[in-house]
């Protein structure tokens, strides 16, 4: 048996409509489905970003565990690296602050940048694991 991919992928954030239209909006996730208060799923590839009320899932009696964070997380969002640029000058165009260029040592470079919530949005290669851009689909799936 072994472990095949990360299927799910969780940030918090208590305004869902601002992150919906951060996530879908300017970034392009396809949304997937949405609980009023409570969540916003959205597909991303082979996987799913779920963004959640923290107020509302740190509640026992929902049939899943209670959970959530305090604090800003974290995810990367890989893109060719040829593209990089574009998406330095469109999130700058639509007043997104990048924090952070970083050049890795493997090669390749990252944007850093927050989503509404504080949480911290990378985008990047997958050159900086020493791995091939073939793991990215020719055409966006998310």
């Amino acid at each position: 048996m072994k472990i095949r991919n990360v299927l799910e992928s969780c940030l918090y954030g208590t305004n869902l409509d601002e992150m919906e239209a951060f996530y879908g909006d300017l970034l392009g996730l396809e949304r997937y489905s949405g609980v009023e208060g409570r969540h916003v799923f959205f597909r991303c590839g082979n996987g799913m970003l779920l963004i959640f009320n923290p107020d509302a899932t740190n509640q026992p009696g929902q049939g899943v565990p209670a959970h959530g964070v305090t604090g800003a997380g974290h995810i990367a969002f890989g893109v060719p690296e040829a593209e990089l640029e574009e998406w330095r000058h469109k999130l700058e165009a639509k007043g997104v602050t990048i924090e952070a260029v970083v050049e890795w040592p493997a090669g390749g470079y990252s944007l850093y940048f927050r989503d509404p919530a504080g949480n911290s949005v990378e985008l990047t290669t997958p050159k900086i694991w020493r791995m091939s851009e073939a793991v990215l689909p020719d055409e966006p799936d998310c």
